[in-house]
């Protein structure tokens, strides 16, 4: 394998080898606690624009398979790992992961001390940086690390939603319009188990687009980026509330918020990982979650809106759900159709379908 650096902004660098695709790569650096999952990590639209390092100390020891990919591609920037597993096995194998990289091009580095990494990223915050195989020196491979794409400041979302409209399980109960800012395939996929007909539709459609439909519901999915370089999907909200119930997953939770008036702002090193744990304050009982973002909303803008605090966040307090008082209309800012372990925000799919009913 090729010799690789990964170098950040503020003057780090790693070295290690290159897996994966054969060609730098830029980007906005996270880090991800997941023990598994790394297949769905690399298929979740909401990872576009970024070079997520799993702090996990072996990657990829079960391979590939087909039915995991949360979307039709790959959507990272590029992949950090201390170790990947050469010799997976497992029954469901079909693919390994460095060929999987490799095919869909994306760049990867190992034998990185992913959790000295870690802990750059918990003290500063979340920061660009590249993975080169250039043999450069270490101040012009820092001046393009600062170079690197940010997160904000670029619409994310149009880049990784679907063009064209899709339409599932036209026999079910339930019509759900499902907008995608970056949808996982198991929103999709919960929706169709709970007798709902799905019509997934871009970003980019209008409020009476949606409603020329005649859904039953609405939903706004996860995505990418942040979330004021979105606000025209915020825009489309503000016109749906009232007329039809809506739920809000991730982005579209951060969407749903502004929509309603709310602030957004950018978390020190966001929450990607699949054991967050986070209160329901109307059952008073915490749940573990899968979640997946870099951006919040201010918990002291609600104060003057109809808006109310239903979920937080039990390792730093943050917003993580909330409903509004006037209209139906509520979001969390986990993902309750992930399973990281344990089922336990299903419940809240169950919740939409009362509203819808």
């Amino acid at each position: 394998m090729k010799k690789a650096k990964l170098v950040l902004e503020e003057g780090s660098i790693f070295a290690g080898k290159l897996f994966g695709a054969e060609k730098d790569s830029a980007g906005e650096i996270v880090f991800n606690t997941s023990m598994t999952g790394y297949q769905e990590i690399l298929t979740d639209p909401s990872y576009k624009g970024e070079i997520v390092c799993m702090t996990y100390p072996l990657i990829g020891n079960y391979g590939i398979n087909e039915d995991d990919f949360e979307s039709f591609k790959s959507h990272v920037n590029g992949f950090i790992v201390r170790e990947f597993a050469e010799e997976p096995e497992n029954w469901r194998l079909q693919k390994r992961l460095e060929k999987y990289l490799k095919e869909n091009g994306i760049t990867a580095i190992s034998g990185i001390d992913t959790r000295a990494l870690t802990k750059i990223l918990r003290r500063q915050g979340t920061m660009r940086g590249i993975i080169t195989t250039e043999n450069l020196s270490n101040d012009k491979l820092i001046a393009k690390a600062k170079k690197a794409p940010g997160l904000s400041g670029r619409d994310l979302v149009s880049m990784v939603s679907r063009k064209t409209v899709e339409k599932f399980g036209t026999q079910n109960k339930y019509r759900v319009v499902l907008v995608d800012c970056g949808a996982k395939n198991n929103i999709k996929d919960s929706l169709l188990e709970r007798n709902c007909e799905v019509i997934i539709v871009p970003a980019s459609t209008t409020a009476q687009k949606i409603l020329n439909y005649k859904p039953d519901g609405v939903m706004f999915s996860n995505g990418p980026g942040d979330p004021e370089d979105a606000d025209y999907v915020s825009e489309t909200i503000k016109e749906l509330l009232g007329e039809v119930p809506i739920f809000g997953i991730c982005l579209g939770h951060q969407l749903l918020g502004r929509a309603c008036g709310a602030e957004t702002y950018k978390l020190k090193f966001g929450h990607r990982g699949a054991n967050h744990p986070v209160k329901d304050l109307s059952g008073n009982r915490v749940y573990i979650t899968s979640q997946n973002h870099g951006f919040a909303i201010k918990e002291e803008s609600l104060a003057e809106l109809d808006l109310e605090l239903t979920h937080i966040n039990v390792n730093d307090g943050t917003v993580e759900g909330f409903k509004h008082q006037k209209y139906p209309a509520f979001s969390v800012q986990y993902h309750p159709e992930a399973s990281p372990g344990p089922e336990d925000s299903h419940y809240l799919f169950d919740q939409f379908v009362e509203m819808m009913r």
